[in-house]
Parts: structure tokens; sequence; C-alpha cells
């Protein structure tokens, strides 16, 4: 089978249901109809851009000094650190100090836009541009939904988020681990997850970074799947590579940083930062830093191998200064997602950044107002690549069911305010206005009755409706109403059409690297999961030198 008969053969849809006759048919068909699949936002809506000229230089200069000065580690890859020698830095011990446009001369061959293509060629997305592409949750150890409360997460669980983002009409991607699935042993748990992401969704989706090996299992996955020449030539992966903030990359994202840059796969490069404890204080300082990170990862990909695609990512939050613990939803990290946009945007790579992020242990009203804070900033900074756009709940160690859904429609939200403004003749509206004249209403004209449907954004979560009417529904919440929803849509799910050639190519692999290796389980604690690790370890230390003890003075 040649590599475009094997991409075509990976495609295919869910068959169509029939259509009910009659107005009781209508009316079940458009309670249980799905909604098609909604493109990757093209914005029609300008970028809010907070920097001017001097201020954007002013950050610029001052990351260039990071780089000359104070320079970035690369701990622990021999590979890596001769590679920059090779390039021309000053490698000292696993300090690096790069010369003044070293970093930005290798980026020159770096893409300002690519395509990532899903197995279904409609599903495919274009990352970069004026593009916005929702991508789900990423990482948590837990996951919570009304009935069963907060628990470890499992491979049913990993499995029923893929087909909810799948099913999820504002949700253009797959995503990665969008929940850890504990029940599966560590260094084979990767492997579920790309097979579950191929097989129950057709859109794109995220590799393993957790360790070069399980890197390189990722991209051989995607070969059977797309064929070795294709994957060679197109991007049909995306990566999340953390720096290790402040200003180091270790040797486990150094390993799957090259796996996939060498394989021509995209990677995003981004700092993780809790503003206060792994960043300066000040959005300036936070701004330098992250750029001086970015750009030491990033043109690190195309010593790898020039023209690999690679994003200008970053997830910055801010902390208490009272407890040390992160926050959420406050005007500091807005002004840093906007902020990075710009320098992205000058550095001609795409943007990854925000998503819908709280703090909140719930899906209550801190939950939607950090969560919002988040959200529109996204849109509005223009982001290219938005992780965690769906589910995160709980400073991102916990994947919720009913949050999962209810930020799915705030997604459909943004899908429909990015449009922007419909100057033409249908949206001036001219012969609506004249056809109802002053002093009578616009419910009977022509105009309203052509456009009803469509005119206005129905959510699917919220209730609109009287007061009787709501009691008489039971009194139920949004929350509630999500509990129903996400249960919905699992109940009526049908997988994508999938090759069995290729089904069983990927299961035959799979089988034969399981039982290559003994089993290793990682305690269920979620201090060892990598960003509860970073928050913790990082927040004692805040608490420590403010004399705190538990958010109280001592």
């Amino acid at each position: 089978m040649s590599d475009s008969q094997r991409y075509n053969a990976a495609t295919g849809a869910p068959a169509r249901r029939r259509r009910a006759g009659g107005m009781d048919g209508r009316r079940a068909l458009r309670a249980n109809r799905r909604d098609p699949q909604m493109p990757a936002i093209l914005r029609e809506i300008p970028t809010v851009e907070i920097m001017d000229e001097e201020g954007l230089a002013l950050i610029e200069t001052n990351a260039d000094l990071i780089l000359q000065e104070i320079g970035i580690e690369f701990r622990e890859d021999p590979e890596a650190l001769q590679m920059w020698r090779d390039a021309g830095a000053d490698v000292q011990g696993e300090r690096v100090r790069f010369p003044k446009g070293l970093c930005r001369k290798l980026l020159e061959t770096a893409p300002c836009e690519f395509t990532q293509f899903a197995r279904n060629p409609e599903r495919s997305v274009q990352i970069g541009g004026k593009t916005t592409v929702f991508a789900p949750v990423y990482g948590p150890p837990f996951v919570r939904d009304l009935d069963g409360g907060r628990r470890y997460a499992t491979l049913e669980d990993f499995h029923n988020f893929v087909k909810l983002a799948y099913l999820a009409p504002a949700m253009h991607h797959s995503g990665g681990t969008v929940c850890e699935p504990v029940d599966v042993p560590v260094n084979k748990r990767h492997l579920d997850m790309v097979m579950a992401h191929v097989k129950y969704s057709d859109k794109p989706f995220m590799g393993s970074v957790t360790h070069p090996e399980r890197a390189e299992d990722s991209v051989a996955l995607a070969k059977l799947v797309f064929g070795d020449e294709f994957v060679d030539n197109n991007c049909v992966l995306i990566n999340l590579i953390n720096a290790n903030s402040p200003m180091v990359f270790d040797s486990t994202m150094l390993g799957a940083l090259k796996v996939y840059a060498r394989a021509g796969q995209a990677t995003v490069i981004s700092p993780f930062i809790l503003a206060g404890a792994m960043s300066p204080v000040t959005v300036a300082g936070t701004l330098t830093q992250i750029l001086a990170e970015v750009l030491a990862g990033a043109a690190f990909t195309q010593l790898c191998r020039p023209g690999a695609p690679v994003v200008f990512g970053t997830f910055a939050s801010s902390i208490s200064m009272q407890s040390g613990a992160p926050t959420f939803g406050t005007p500091e990290p807005s002004l840093v997602l906007y902020g990075a946009g710009q320098l992205a945007r000058r550095l001609g790579i795409p943007y990854r950044s925000g998503g819908s992020l709280c703090g909140s242990k719930v899906c209550d009203a801190q939950a939607a107002y950090e969560s919002a804070q988040t959200l529109l900033p996204t849109v509005m900074g223009g982001v290219n690549f938005v992780l965690h756009a769906a589910g995160w709940l709980e400073g991102g160690l916990a994947s919720s069911y009913e949050k999962f859904v209810m930020d799915c429609d705030q997604l459909a939200m943004m899908q429909r305010f990015a449009q922007g403004v419909d100057l033409s003749e249908q949206g001036q509206a001219l012969d609506a206005i004249r056809e109802v004249g002053p002093g009578h209403h616009y419910l009977g004209c022509e105009h309203t009755q052509a456009n009803f449907e469509n005119a206005f954004y129905r959510s699917k979560i919220a209730d609109n409706n009287s007061f009787e009417q709501w009691q008489a529904d039971g009194e139920k919440t949004a929350e509630m109403r999500a509990n129903g929803l996400w249960k919905k849509m699992l109940q009526d799910y049908e997988a994508p059409a999938l090759d069995q050639g290729i089904e069983e190519a990927l299961t035959d692999f799979i089988a034969r690297k399981k039982d290559g290796v003994e089993d290793a389980f990682a305690p269920k604690d979620p201090k060892k999961d990598a960003m509860a690790r970073s928050m913790k370890v990082r927040s004692a230390a805040m608490r420590e030198s403010f004399g705190l003890k538990d958010g109280k003075e001592k």
C-alpha cells in the first residue's frame, strides 16, 4: 500500500442517520442532531496589541542580554551541547550562551505557519497566521464528574475524553494526554493513548514526550497510519516541550524534542511559568524570560532539522503571594498572553497559549469566571494553538467531564465571536428595516423568518426559560445539565471509520512493544506529576521565603 493509499484508507465518516418524518420527528431530530464539525477559527477580528514598538524592542533587547550574559542550561545532553558548540555558541559545562542574533538567524528556516494533517483530511488544521485551533486539557492525573466526584483517571476515562473531543464541534484537535490513565503501566500507557486518538477520533493529535523512546514510538505509530514518506514530508504530530523554567531544558524534554524535530514533526517550545516563583513578579520581566527560553529552544529545533515546524509557547500564571498557590484568570497573566503573542508574531512563528484555566476544585462561579478571563484573551490575543481549551479544573490536576462540555459550549461562542461583524447586504439588513418601519417589531418580517434559526448562538448548557419552566424541568444547575449532555454524547458516540489493516498493524506494534518490557507503575501520587511537582516545590519555596505556613504567618 502506497503512502497516499494508506493516508486515504485511514479516513472515513460515521454513517448518516435516517431522517424522521412529521413534526414530532423533526423535533426529535433537532434534539438529537449532531452539529457539524466547525473548522479551525479564521479570526476576522483584530488582535489586541498592548505594547508599542518601543516596549517590544525593550523586551527583545533584554532577552538578548539574558541569552548572551546569563545563558540557558541544556542539562545531561552532551549531543545538544556539541550541536550548540558547532553552531557558534559559548558552552561552559551545561550552560550555553548565545552570540547576539544567533537564535533568530537559526529560526529563519522555521515556517511561519504549517498544516497538521489528520487521518481524515477534512479534519486537518492550519497552525499559524490568523487561525485558532482548540485542543483539550492536557496532563491531569485525576478526573471529576458530578456522580463519582474526584478520582484517579483510568484508560476508560481517557477513551471517554477522546470521544468527547471527537464529538465536540468546536474542538478542532484530539489533544494528547487528556488525562493520565494511572491503571496502565507508566512505561506503556503512551501506546494506549496514541492508539485511542487514532481509533476513537479522526482529528489531529499529539505524541508522547515523557521519554525519547516514547516519542520514537509515537512517530512509529503515526507512520503506520500515514506512511513513512508522508510523515517524513508532512506534520502529523504536534508535541509539547516544556522549558523547566527558569532557563533550563532537561534531558527528557531535549530527547523528545530531537526525535520529533528530526522526524519533521511540530514541537511547541513552552516555558511553564508561575510568575513570582519561576519568573520575576513583573509582566515585563516574565515576558523577557519567556522570550529568551523560547528563542533557545525553538532555535535548537532548527539545529536538529532546518524547516521543522516549531511553535512559540507559553503557559504563564501568577501565584498567591500569601500561600504560594497558582492563581488563574487574574490580569497579569492576560497581559503576558497578549505581550507574548506580539513577540511571537514579530519572531514569525505560530503561537500557543491560553485555554480555559481555573484554580477552582469544582464547576462553580470561580471556575466560570477564571476560565472566561483566560479564554477571551486567548481569542483576542491571536493564539494559534490552544491547549487546555476544555476540561481543565483544579489548576490542571483534574479533567472534568462536566466542565469539558461547558467549556466546549464557550468555544463555540468564541467561534462565532471571531467571525466579526457581517457587513454584507444580508448583514446590513436594510430590507428588514424598510419592511418593519417605525413602531413595529421584527419577529414576523421576512428577513427574521429567513435567518432566525442561525441568527444567534444557542447555548446547549444555558437555561433561558422562565422560572416556572426551569422549576418544572427539575431546577437543574448548569453543571447538572452538562452532566446529562456528556452522558448522552457518549451514549450516541459512533467511531469514525478506520482501515482494518491499519488497525491490525497498530495493534501488533503495540503488543510487541508491551511484551518486550516489564510493567512499571508510578506511585499514585499527583506530586509525581511534573506540573504538580513544579507547583509544589516552588510554592513551598515561596511560603518559606515569606515566612508563611499553609497560607498564614508562622
